[in-house]
């Protein structure tokens, strides 16, 4: 089975630095056969905005938004059909519900969802420097099967513009979801 072809993305934006990661992501997703739903947090739509003069439904690629206090949508229960789930960007907030088991919204309640089901989780958290307390809040998420992608990206291949920098990026979040990008540069 072709696994692009039945992968049904979960993508959570917090109010995080990264939007242009964001964009670069859902770039490279056009053109395959993979579903994405969304879920914004209110500060996620503000950075957004202030980031890369967008709202979430500007965003080409998403064909869904679920409202963040909709806490019988879907992506809620374990009984959804998604293969996996990515947050980005992915403030320290977040990352300390999820790590808390905390499910005060739709994008920490369908996190927590995706660590119960064992699917895949994907944090592409944002911020330094780093403080004890993020660090342990890694490890607890880490622990309990998630896999963080802080936001940095590669220069291997020596990208010649912030957009390219941020694809490089976006095909190793790619990597970690089980998203093969076809024609994409290796090391």
């Amino acid at each position: 089975m072709n696994q692009a072809s039945s992968h049904k993305l979960l993508l959570g934006v917090t109010g995080a630095s990264g939007m242009l990661f964001l964009k670069g992501f859902l770039k490279a997703l056009s053109g395959l056969d993979i579903t994405v739903h969304g879920i914004c947090s209110s500060a996620g739509e503000k950075v957004l905005s202030m980031e890369q003069s967008l709202v979430p439904q500007d965003l080409d690629g998403v064909s869904k938004w679920y409202d963040i206090n909709d806490m019988a949508a879907s992506p809620a229960s374990g009984s959804s059909d998604y293969t996996s789930m990515l947050i980005l960007p992915c403030t320290m907030g977040t990352l300390a519900s999820i790590a808390g088991g905390m499910s005060i919204n739709l994008i920490q309640r369908s996190a927590d969802v995706m660590l119960k089901e064992r699917k895949r989780l994907v944090l592409a958290v944002r911020e330094t420097p780093l403080n004890r307390t993020h660090l342990l809040n890694m490890l607890a998420v880490h622990d309990a099967g998630a896999i963080l992608c802080p936001t940095m990206p590669s220069y291997y291949l020596k990208p010649k513009s912030l957009e390219a920098a941020a694809e490089t990026y976006a095909w190793r979040l790619a990597d970690q979801l089980g998203i093969d990008i076809p024609n994409r540069k290796r090391w």
